[in-house]
């Protein structure tokens, strides 16, 4: 299952994150998101762990738990929406 936890502290890093699961379950990887040009976190991140029943439990105790000073908001990942490809904007001409 993959997991999305948000309202991460900037300091925490990809061990710190797959540490908060690992009570719960195999962790197959954990990865806090970071900015391309700074490499500072952007507060997020995502765990994948490859027992259902143990994600579910561990998104169960550990959403609204508090580490570094932040409470953590744990569920579900959803699936990445699709996009299309180009401009995101779309323009029409009116004349």
């Amino acid at each position: 299952m993959n997991i999305y936890v948000s309202n991460l502290s900037f300091n925490v890093q990809d061990e710190d994150l797959k540490g908060f699961f690992e009570d719960y379950g195999e962790v197959t990887s954990a990865r806090v998101i970071t900015d391309k040009f700074t490499q500072r976190s952007k507060g997020f991140g995502f765990v994948e762990m490859s027992d259902d029943a143990a994600a579910a439990k561990a998104i169960a105790e550990l959403d609204g738990s508090t580490a570094d000073g932040r409470t953590m908001k744990v569920m579900e990942a959803r699936p990445k929406e699709e996009r299309p490809a180009g401009n995101s904007r779309s323009f029409s001409k009116s004349w």
